[in-house]
């Protein structure tokens, strides 16, 4: 693969990570987390080459 291609794909799933983590932790900042477990998914598509890819997982609330 080209420098063009691996760079742009970095830059996005950066900006995938930065910008999820900091929706999580509003959310989770605003509502009562203690000692809860949430079921998280995220989902990632490239609808001209026909790619839908998801990823679950947990994340624990703040004790």
């Amino acid at each position: 693969m080209s420098d063009d291609f691996n760079m742009s794909m970095r830059k996005f799933l950066k900006q995938v990570g930065v910008t999820s983590q900091q929706a999580i932790e509003e959310a989770m900042r605003e509502a009562d987390t203690r000692g809860k477990t949430y079921a998280v998914k995220a989902v990632v598509t490239i609808e001209e080459l026909d790619l839908t890819h998801e990823v679950t997982g947990q994340i624990k609330g703040q004790e």
